[in-house]
């Protein structure tokens, strides 16, 4: 190598060893700043909050964040800090009093943001004080709050509405008994209507505010499924059709059998409302691996694709006109839901336009049969 190429070797040598040396004395000087403005009994008192709590200083970065933070993504390690809260520590010291608000963090390849409720405290002219938790959650949670709220009242007017028109033709009618008769019949159909959709607001009210049934028994799934397809064979046998029970292995599950009756006459009555007169729904009972399942099997009209995706939220109807046919109230499979949530199990569909649908609940079993 000529002379040159070995001058130019050790220069560059010399450089990338000035700039290591460089950056770990900025950094061991950051860490004995850090170590300066946050005390060692301090990092292990905030290294123990379930919060997220970062000590922010004038330059926007951090002096100490705890894990809770960098899991919320506010803060890291290094020192670097979430830009919308370094803007807020600022606004803090230029009031000189804590400010609340909330934060969207983006984090990774997550194109929907976390939002993090922020309060920011000043301590002196150098360091400010953040406190962070997780509002994602309770933000979602409001928001189904308030479209419940809508969906309840647009719901209860449709019956109600139609109550008082028919109240006001019977009052016009008063010397047709033809007429008298014919609206009074239509005015116990809206009646029942509005007391199924009034108990069903009241049911999945009540099941969304529980964690897990708490008031359990040992019950042969075998017993709750024959109840839940008594229940529903007058509305089958008015239509012509067969219910038929199909029981492969017998189980037991722990659970409320209230419950567990009504959701699975839900099901059947689903299958009954949304099938052809004469065909027949076959409830299979089946145990496998630990899990005890019950398939509710139609040969009915099916469900699109599209429309299986949402089939169990509340108030949603894949066939609205035939849900006002057959009085449904969309709430009816929500409640499934929760049930089978409450019962740490699960529902699941398959279904196919013009062929039928099967919905099946799955529980863990207690004791095989």
């Amino acid at each position: 190598m000529s002379p040159e190429v070995w001058i130019a070797a050790i220069v560059g040598a010399a450089v990338g060893a000035l700039v290591v040396s460089v950056t770990l004395l900025l950094r061991r000087r950051n860490e004995a700043i850090s170590a300066t403005l946050v005390p060692h009994r301090t990092r292990q008192l905030m290294s123990a909050l379930q919060s997220g709590t970062v000590v922010i200083r004038r330059d926007r970065r951090s002096a100490y964040s705890n894990s809770a933070a960098a899991a919320l993504g506010v803060a890291r390690p290094d020192g670097a800090l979430n830009s919308d809260l370094a803007d807020l520590a600022e606004e803090a010291w230029r009031r000189q009093m804590p400010l609340e608000d909330e934060v969207a963090v983006h984090r990774g390849v997550l194109t929907n943001p976390r939002f993090v409720h922020v309060r920011v405290t000043p301590l002196d002219d150098e360091l400010c004080l953040a406190v962070v938790n997780d509002n994602t959650e309770s933000r979602a949670a409001e928001q189904s709050r308030r479209e419940f709220a809508v969906n309840v009242s647009h719901e209860l007017k449709t019956p109600v509405g139609a109550l008082s028109l028919l109240a006001e033709t019977i009052e016009e009618g008063a010397d047709d008994p033809d007429l008298v008769r014919k609206f009074a019949k239509k005015m116990r159909k809206e009646s029942r209507r509005l007391t199924k959709l009034i108990q069903e607001i009241i049911e999945i009210s009540r099941l969304q505010g529980g964690g897990s049934v708490v008031e359990h028994e040992e019950l042969h799934l075998e017993g709750v499924v024959h109840e839940a397809i008594e229940g529903a064979r007058l509305g089958a046998e008015a239509k012509d059709m067969r219910l038929v029970m199909d029981v492969r292995e017998r189980s037991t599950v722990l659970g409320d059998r209230d419950l567990l009756v009504m959701a699975l006459r839900n099901l059947i009555d689903n299958a009954v409302a949304y099938s052809d007169e004469g065909t027949e729904v076959v409830v299979s009972v089946a145990a496998r691996d630990g899990v005890a399942s019950v398939a509710v099997i139609d040969k009915g009209i099916g469900i699109d694709a599209g429309d299986q995706e949402r089939i169990f939220e509340r108030f949603y109807r894949a066939d609205p006109a035939r849900s006002r046919e057959t009085g449904g109230t969309g709430l009816g499979l929500s409640i499934v839901k929760h049930i089978a949530l409450q019962h740490s199990g699960s529902v699941a569909l398959w279904s196919e336009p013009g062929v039928g649908s099967t919905f099946t609940l799955k529980l863990a079993v207690h004791r095989e049969a």
